[in-house]
């Protein structure tokens, strides 16, 4: 859980944070995640609560520069 802590106290509008089970398997002191639902979904409230934004999957891809479903060949 730390990961997440680490996360919430680094929050600024420029900001970019990562959370999922390959980071840390603990969502709260003593208890593990179920999912990486679980973990998105604790990060989206500690981004959401001093008001900043989560990224749209779309700027996700551009920030990471990936190239988004439509462009791939599978």
């Amino acid at each position: 859980m730390p990961e997440l802590r680490i996360a919430a106290q680094a929050l600024t509008p420029e900001a970019n944070i990562r959370v999922g089970l390959e980071d840390s398997i603990w969502i709260a002191r003593g208890a593990l995640a179920r999912s990486n639902a679980d973990q998105v979904r604790k990060a989206r409230a500690l981004v959401e609560a001093p008001g900043l934004a989560v990224a749209t999957p779309e700027e996700a891809r551009a920030i990471l520069g990936l190239k988004g479903g439509d462009k791939v060949g599978f």
